[in-house]
């Protein structure tokens, strides 16, 4: 089944609004102008090793005083992904929306018990898309100057807002790219999951069956109207997971098998307004690739029948025999399309561009775990 996929840590980046008022380009700066551009960013820069998984899993209060919430400022980001908006705005992560993988993977462990093995192949599975290589900086939400300067196009460095790379269609809670905004809460949508909540849940709570309910409608509703949908891996496997992360992160003391369901007032909270519930305890026990394959199950058994594909035009949807799905070796076949989607945004990368991508990729290939592919190097080694 599905053996890894979201998409936050304790070294926080506080960086110059004005560091870099336009974007601008590494194309024709030498080695040393490179190293001295990074180093105006208050950030390690290049690839850096991975953070330690945390030993201690149990439930604790993560609304705490030295965690308060905070309203947007000016210049802060935020992006399609509500977990991580909820970690900025009580700075679990930097408050800016301006972030490095580690920050990442330690604040989704401490904020929500993540699994450190889900939470090191999400977070690299987006970066190496979307981030910055030479400043270990991506944006949650918006491209900004603050991650660093562009390399050559048609590397992107565009954040998690960016359609294609890592984001996709038919989320819980934003619209498709080509219908609306594919990061700003919806309340429409918002509105259909509560009623799935209220048909399907238990007493007006979101629970698994529920939750699958939304994901097959808003599947569904895609195909219809959304012309350029696409539904193929990584975007087929972490709108599952999506789904689950709810259920999974969003309950105050969740149990260890996730069983409780979710309050549709405390999912408001998360989803619109990126804040942890008052008194809000993170889960009992770490959720990561093993509780998420057991939770996508079900939710994928509930409705089978759909298949990865994309659309050729509104209503006209077409599978991708090629894509394995939840059958075969999934993990492997994202590893290879991400990684060649890499290659393809940086096909003739400088020196220490090229030294950053190929030990950011190796990185990458560890947080398979131990996976039945072999390491490729675009990049060389």
């Amino acid at each position: 089944m599905f053996s890894s996929l979201l998409a936050a840590s304790l070294l926080s980046l506080a960086l110059s609004a004005n560091a870099f008022p336009e974007y601008r380009s590494l194309a024709g700066l030498s080695a040393a102008e490179v190293r001295a551009v990074a180093r105006t960013f208050q950030s390690t820069p290049g690839a850096q090793p991975l953070p330690p998984a945390f030993n201690d899993t149990s439930s604790k209060l993560v609304f705490d005083d030295a965690h308060p919430w905070e309203p947007l400022r000016p210049g802060d980001i935020r992006g399609p992904c509500p977990g991580l908006n909820t970690l900025a705005s009580h700075g679990y992560i930097n408050r800016s929306g301006v972030v490095s993988p580690g920050e990442i993977i330690t604040g989704v462990q401490e904020g929500f018990n993540m699994g450190w093995d889900l939470a090191t192949f999400v977070t690299y599975a987006a970066f190496i898309v979307d981030g910055n290589h030479l400043t270990n900086l991506m944006s949650i939400g918006a491209k900004t100057p603050e991650t660093g300067p562009d390399a050559p196009a048609p590397a992107i460095i565009g954040g998690l807002n960016t359609h294609g790379a890592f984001e996709g269609d038919a989320s819980t809670t934003r619209d498709d790219f080509a219908l609306g905004s594919n990061f700003l809460f919806n309340e429409t949508l918002f509105d259909q999951l509560s009623q799935a909540a209220i048909d399907f849940g238990s007493n007006g709570t979101l629970d698994i069956t529920s939750a699958a309910v939304h994901r097959h409608n808003r599947i569904l509703d895609s195909m219809a109207r959304n012309p350029n949908f696409t539904f193929v891996i990584p975007r087929y496997l972490t709108a599952y997971a999506e789904t689950t992360f709810p259920l999974a992160f969003f309950v105050s003391h969740q149990k260890s098998d996730s069983s409780m369901t979710l309050d549709l007032d405390d999912a408001r909270s998360f989803f619109q307004n990126h804040k942890f519930p008052d008194n809000f305890f993170r889960r009992n026990g770490s959720f990561g690739n093993t509780e998420v394959s057991t939770l996508i199950t079900e939710v994928f058994e509930l409705f089978p029948e759909i298949l990865p594909g994309n659309n050729e035009g509104a209503g006209n949807y077409i599978v991708d025999p090629n894509d394995p799905g939840f059958s075969g070796d999934n993990t492997c076949y994202a590893y290879y399309k991400q990684t060649n989607f890499t290659l393809s945004l940086y096909p003739d990368p400088t020196d220490e561009l090229r030294t950053a991508l190929q030990q950011n990729l190796a990185t990458f290939y560890t947080t398979l775990g131990d996976p039945t592919c072999e390491e490729v190097f675009p990049f060389g080694q």
